[in-house]
């Protein structure tokens, strides 16, 4: 069930309480000091930290278990020990090769992900400035020290290009800026300071979680928790928990369970019937072997494995890493995708949009002041600046040989006046260019610069237009800066922020987090294929709502946010996450409880993120995306990396997902249909016959040669038709199909019997080989008749194979493995009868098809 309301674990209520405390109570309670810890206290503390982040990487035996983990491979280890119990050592044997090449192929394709994988991290020492405390005295000294030595209670020195590998309490800071997008989902970076609150933790201003950097300024912080007591590693221990069974998983299962259900109630009948027809109940026994034999698709693991790693060879070619073989059909089945913005939309990184004045009309006036204002500035700049300076790095140098300033003093930005200030002179005359937050610098303004340079009074009229016109641009999802200047006789001395104040108005200066270029095409590529786009994000309703729109996912009546998210239950739950398309603000158990919900209700979820807070929901979707850009976590978390960052390529693999699985329908349900009428067939023959029609052994060659031929399925084409909407493997449908194309079969089976009985009048030799040949030819022939709805030509590697595994099944019973097989050759006059019955088994199987189609509209 999904939970109504989220509770916070313990850590997390823990970490509010840090982040709203008094720096005294901070001390006391982490029992550290202003002067930080000593050496011999930080080393017993870090010495007894437990692990970092929790790695999904399992041991060889783990990985070898996880290949075995299938239904199909228990069913053939079972029907194995029938055939080691019956001291059938020719029958093990081959049924236990078979279970080993399946777990094999499954074993090297995991190891090959995981490695491939493991070669995205970076293994990167770093190190950190603490400051300790002598162990006599009060005096302390700051020294670098290795993130792994790090200790709860040790005082940080925060620097920009810091990356924290711990949780941190903010206790002073200068301008200090930290960019969480990895923890938070925000793009750009966020205001730290000393006063904090205690919940949510990723918006609280006191704090800095592991995983986060710092940007620009400075700071003292002292480290609240370390390795798996940090909020990442909460993430992570989410992320590392046993998957849920995903829509794949569940389809085998229930085409496993379908197949035990068929031999748990034929098997005992024809035990039963043929044991008291014969009065030989040890020849009954070989029968019901002889059926459970006939009713197991022996290679199905191997078929399975082999399509899903030519499905992962290809998607390789797309530079997609598939770490979960079995996400491959999941991907085919997906019909939601819950897909982050920031850096999967977008491009996570804050460009210049346009410079405007109060009007809305472009005006380059406030993009070339700000650009001096960041030209002259010594403080560090942030994002907005990087971006100013990107794109009037060549226009700036005419705009500096203009205006030909001098600087003369600097206000830097902090977080209470939320504004920065430079003071350039030229001539006679000190200009103060001012930039800032809309809602400071247009309260500190009193004249606005007209289109013709010329000021007027910044009246109501005018201060209401441009208050709504920097709403509108954050409406929209863009981050807005405003421009201001004020001019002073040429003086000696320091400014003071007092003096901002009496500005002009210019106008403003846009940036937007850009789209990424071909996410339209791609989320247009995935509806067209009935996949129904969803954006969640960390990040404002305004600018989820704004991205959306541009890469085609419409926001519908409204963005639903995280907190509605927490505060409803049950059917409105349900209801709120199926009709909404946009959910901002939304934390990582929002995103988990999204995709909860959807599961729940019947939907196939893939999720792609590239944050921390993405890993939760990451792990819990049928199949989670991300790029090889990641967090260490969320790639973990994946079952496919894409080393492009490109929803197109993503798009293709949902294509390829439903190739693999209509490749793998098609060897389930002919197979299973076959060996569902080979069952029918055994029952009548146990009726009349004095002997086994066919040998366990000889039918688990037939079975072997018909799957080796069906292994070039993997290569084969599919229905168009089929790739345009989510598949999965359905038990329901493979029993219908079963239950309409087995007895087909069944048919011309009796149809050969009679031929061998009554025309040739076989002994058990030549009617086992009779059978075994009608068996495998007609077995060869049906798949191309239910290959494909119609009009779907052959790959030629499946003709290929089926071409020689004919010929090797029909020179089998003349060649040197006869005798051991027990097969006996037949006449040459047996050959015609042969041609007739399969060539009538392959028109009625045509004929049936087209009926099969109109009432169910689709074979697979």
């Amino acid at each position: 069930m999904v939970r109504s309301v989220h509770t916070p674990p313990p850590e997390h209520e823990r970490l509010g309480e840090v982040a709203a405390a008094p720096a005294l109570s901070v001390y006391r309670m982490l029992e550290s000091s202003p002067h930080g810890l000593t050496e011999a206290e930080a080393e017993a503390r870090a010495s007894a930290r437990p692990e970092s982040v929790p790695r999904r990487f399992s041991r060889t035996g783990t990985r070898l278990l996880a290949a075995a983990r299938s239904p199909f491979a228990a069913l053939l280890a079972a029907l194995g020990a029938v055939f080691v119990v019956l001291g059938d050592a020719r029958g093990a044997m081959t049924v236990g090769v078979m279970v080993g090449l399946s777990i094999g192929l499954r074993y090297w394709q995991q190891n090959r992900s995981e490695r491939a994988v493991a070669a995205l991290r970076a293994n990167v020492s770093t190190t950190l400035t603490v400051r300790r405390r002598a162990e006599i005295g009060h005096q302390s000294l700051e020294r670098d020290v290795p993130v792994a030595d790090l200790a709860t209670g040790d005082l940080l020195m925060l620097v920009p290009g810091d990356v924290l590998p711990a949780d941190v309490r903010v206790l002073s800071a200068h301008d200090l800026v930290v960019d969480q997008s990895a923890i938070s989902g925000e793009t750009l970076p966020v205001r730290k300071h000393e006063n904090g609150r205690a919940h949510p933790v990723t918006e609280s201003p006191s704090l800095c979680l592991a995983g986060t950097s710092v940007v620009s300024g400075y700071g003292t912080g002292v480290v609240v928790a370390t390795g798996s007591a940090t909020y990442a590693s909460a993430l992570a221990s989410a992320s590392a928990r046993a998957r849920p069974e995903s829509s794949f998983d569940r389809g085998v299962r229930a085409v496993g369970w379908t197949l035990v259900r068929f031999m748990a109630v034929l098997v005992p009948i024809v035990l039963a019937v043929n044991g008291t027809v014969s009065g030989n109940w040890g020849q009954a026994v070989m029968f019901a072997v002889a059926v459970a034999v006939g009713l197991t698709p022996e290679m199905l693991p191997v078929i399975v494995t082999t399509n899903l790693t030519r499905g992962a060879v290809r998607l390789s070619e797309e530079q997609v890493i598939v770490s979960r073989l079995d996400a491959i059909q999941d991907l085919g089945a997906m019909d939601v995708l819950c897909v982050d913005k920031t850096g999967t939309l977008t491009e996570d990184r804050v460009v210049y949009a346009n410079s405007v004045d109060i009007r809305g009309r472009s005006d380059g006036a406030p993009a070339e002041y700000a650009y001096l204002a960041v030209h002259f500035q010594e403080a560090p700049g942030d994002r907005l600046d990087e971006a100013i300076i990107e794109q009037l790095a060549d226009a700036g140098d005419d705009v500096l040989a203009e205006a030909t300033f001098t600087p003369v003093d600097e206000l830097v930005f902090d977080h209470a006046r939320r504004r920065a200030s430079v003071v350039l002179r030229r001539g006679d005359q000190d200009l103060l260019v001012c930039k800032g937050d809309p809602e400071e610098i247009l309260t500190r303004c009193t004249e606005v610069r007209r289109d013709d340079e010329q000021s007027v009074p910044f009246d109501r009229g005018e201060r209401l237009r441009a208050t709504d016109l920097a709403r509108s641009y954050a409406e929209h999802g863009m981050r807005v800066l405003a421009v201001a200047l004020r001019s002073f006789p040429v003086r000696e001395g320091r400014y003071r922020a007092d003096e901002e104040n009496e500005l002009t108005l210019l106008g403003f200066v846009g940036f937007v987090d850009p789209v990424r270029e071909g996410a339209g095409e791609a989320i247009a590529a995935l509806t067209a294929h009935g996949v129904a786009v969803k954006v969640v994000t960390g990040d404002n309703e305004h600018t989820a709502a704004r991205v959306a729109r541009t890469v085609g996912v419409d926001p519908g009546e409204r963005v639903v946010l995280g907190a509605e998210l927490d505060r409803a239950e049950g059917a409105s739950l349900r209801e709120l996450v199926e009709q909404a398309t946009v959910f901002a603000k939304a934390t990582p158990e929002n995103k988990t409880r999204i995709v909860d919900v959807l599961r729940e209700g019947g939907h196939a979820v893939g999720v792609m993120g590239d944050g921390t807070n993405d890993a939760p929901a990451l792990r819990g979707a049928d199949v989670g995306i991300a790029a090889d850009t990641a967090t260490e976590v969320a790639k973990r978390a994946a079952d496919l990396v894409l080393l492009r960052k490109d929803l197109g390529v993503l798009a293709k693999g949902v294509v390829t997902g439903r190739r693999t699985l209509g490749n793998t329908l098609k060897y389930i349900t002919i197979t299973a249909s076959s060996n569902f009428g080979n069952v029918f067939s055994v029952l009548a023959a146990s009726v009349f016959l004095p002997f086994l029609p066919i040998l366990p052994i000889q039918l688990v060659i037939a079975n072997l040669l018909y799957d080796g031929a069906q292994l070039s399925l993997a290569l084969d084409r599919v229905d168009p038709g089929y790739l345009r909407a989510p598949r999965r493997l359905s038990a329901a449908g493979i029993a219908r199909f079963m239950l309409v194309f087995g007895p087909l079969s069944s048919l011309f089976d009796l149809a050969t019997f009679a031929v061998l009985h009554w025309v040739f009048h076989a002994g058990a030799g030549e009617f086992q080989t009779g059978w075994f040949l009608e068996s495998l030819l007609s077995q060869l022939l049906v798949v191309f008749a239910l290959r494909s709805s119609g009009g779907l030509r052959v790959s030629k590697y499946v003709a290929g194979a089926a071409g020689i595994v004919a010929l090797l099944g029909i020179a089998l019973p003349f060649s040197p493995l006869a005798a051991a097989l027990s097969f006996e050759p037949l006449p040459l006059s047996y050959a015609p009868w042969l041609i007739a019955v399969i060539a009538c088994y392959g028109g009625a199987a045509v004929l049936t098809k087209r009926v099969y189609l109109r009432v169910r509209g689709s074979l697979l």
